[in-house]
């Protein structure tokens, strides 16, 4: 298969206010051209990501969907077994309410109340509830409070991780640990990877090369383990703009160190 690219969505492909991916247009017709498969991976559900998928002509290509807790693979539709949200909502039921009062995860939520903290439309948001895998959610707490909670939910094996806007809990798999099975999977022989917040960072130490997208609307990451070797890279622009910037410079080095896949 040779090269791979992985990516998140919001803040990166997707801008951060409009989720359009315009600006990145020039740099996924250059990996179309070359036939490097796109593998999306986000905090998004199936259901979410199966319309993008086909807008951007994906095909039966993969994708990481609930920060890595699941995989929708677009011959198999988008119902998956939801038992692992299950037992996330169980173990926020069996909190002490005041360890748990300072979480509110999107099942909490109407899809009008999904729809005004996330910014989506009424049919992304309802969307956006179909969690089979993870639960995301906002936190209203002090940071000492959000560590007894976090602490409280490892006692069941739910694990939390900030990634933009929420706080998102799971079982513990991650953007990596599915960012290397898919690339075994395929036969990857090199491997980029970009993102913009801090549920990405094991993902893009993973890949051979990883891209931090500048983003103007957080805090932005810390320098990271293996940026001073040229392994993690930064984009001037935010965005869709930066991760096109940096698609096409990578493709035009991976093109110069071998042609045949130019």
């Amino acid at each position: 298969m040779g090269l791979i690219v992985f990516t998140d969505l919001d803040g990166t492909l997707l801008d951060h206010d409009t989720y359009s991916w315009e600006a990145a247009r020039p740099a996924l017709d250059a990996l179309k051209a070359r036939g490097v498969p796109l593998i999306l991976a986000t905090s998004k559900t199936a259901a979410e990501v199966a319309p993008l998928h086909a807008d951007l002509g994906l095909g039966d290509t993969p994708a990481i969907v609930e920060n890595g807790a699941g995989v929708y693979r677009p011959a198999e539709g988008v119902a998956q077994d939801r038992e692992d949200h299950a037992r996330i909502r169980r173990a926020l039921s069996d909190l002490a309410p005041e360890l748990r009062a300072g979480f509110r995860g999107f099942a909490d939520m109407t899809a009008e109340e999904i729809a005004e903290v996330t910014g989506l439309g009424l049919d992304g948001a309802e969307r956006a509830g179909q969690r089979c895998f993870s639960e995301p959610g906002l936190w209203s707490g002090t940071d000492e409070a959000r560590a007894a909670f976090l602490a409280g939910l490892g006692m069941y094996g739910v694990r939390g991780r900030s990634g933009g806007r929420f706080l998102t809990l799971s079982l513990g798999r991650t953007k990596a640990d599915a960012t290397r099975e898919l690339a075994r999977e395929m036969g990857a022989t090199r491997t980029i990877a970009l993102g913009d917040a801090p549920n990405d960072i094991e993902m893009l130490q993973t890949a051979d090369i990883g891209v931090v997208v500048r983003n103007d609307h957080g805090p932005g990451l810390p320098l990271l383990e293996g940026e001073d070797a040229g392994r993690i890279l930064r984009t001037d622009l935010p965005g869709p703009a930066g991760w096109a910037a940096a698609v096409l410079s990578l493709l035009d080095d991976y093109d110069a160190k071998d042609p045949a896949h130019g």
